[in-house]
């Protein structure tokens, strides 16, 4: 089973990038982020044609997330316990992975700049609601998979100049400590697990020649439950997304299950 993670920095811009993708890869299953619509103008369509169920949780022009399944899938859900501003940021279904029920979240978490504004302690109220909805999946002995935009910088292995987001609500330790607080729940950010290698980035900005000179940064992962490890084949990210014509900032991040 192939799992892509890709925030596609809207759905309907990219949607020929999008099934060009799906055509020579074949996932299984796409959870994409920052799809930027509402579910009346999402293209259904587009994916049905191409023998895929689409899961939406839209918001129009920003945010948005949505999951997109070759089987049809069962117990959508679309809120986070607690947050009351609703911004369209999560999605969770269940799958099955070597006959084990699998809790499969999708989230887009908030940006969080400028640091000390509104927007900054929204973010930390969202990764504590996060937080807390991991722990009540987890008292059930229930296995995970998270995946999306996070929006963290993990750590300097994962960014072109570390000095530059020491400030930076991507990079600011109040928040990598919330990452640490999640991975301290018994996950894994699996990538890591295949690759120690630096220059590994899954976003690079429009500005400055980012692309070109492969100033790049790591927010999009992939953090699984501790049993599922031994079920991961491999965990690549799909650099070539990014020198598309009209491409997404980010590019797909493929984790295949066996």
């Amino acid at each position: 089973m192939k799992i892509i993670s890709w925030n596609v920095n809207s759905v309907r811009a990219r949607i020929e990038n999008i099934k060009k993708y799906i055509n020579k890869n074949s996932p299984d299953i796409l959870l994409l982020q920052e799809i930027k619509t509402e579910e009346k103008n999402f293209p259904y369509g587009e994916f049905k044609d191409l023998g895929y169920f689409s899961y939406v949780h839209g918001q129009k022009s920003y945010n948005g997330v949505s999951i997109i399944s070759k089987k049809r899938l069962k117990e959508i859900n679309t809120s986070l316990p607690g947050d009351k501003i609703k911004q369209s940021r999560i999605i969770t279904t269940k799958i099955k992975i070597k006959n084990k029920n699998v809790n499969l979240i999708n989230v887009y978490v908030p940006n969080g700049n400028p640091v000390d504004t509104e927007k900054y302690f929204y973010k930390i109220k969202w990764l504590d609601l996060l937080i807390k909805y991991i722990k009540k999946i987890e008292k059930n002995d229930e296995l995970l998979i998270i995946a999306g935009d996070f929006n963290i910088i993990p750590e300097e292995i994962d960014v072109h100049t570390p000095e530059k987001y020491l400030n930076d609500a991507l990079f600011r330790i109040e928040i990598r400590k919330k990452y640490r607080e999640i991975i301290n729940l018994g996950l894994n950010d699996i990538f890591r697990n295949f690759n120690k290698k630096e220059e590994n980035y899954t976003f690079w900005d429009y500005t400055q020649g980012s692309w070109q000179k492969n100033n790049g940064l790591r927010i999009d992962l992939f953090l699984i439950s501790n049993f599922l490890i031994n079920h991961v084949k491999k965990v690549e990210i799909y650099k070539k997304e990014r020198g598309r014509i009209k491409p997404s900032d980010h590019v797909p991040l493929e984790c295949t299950f066996i």
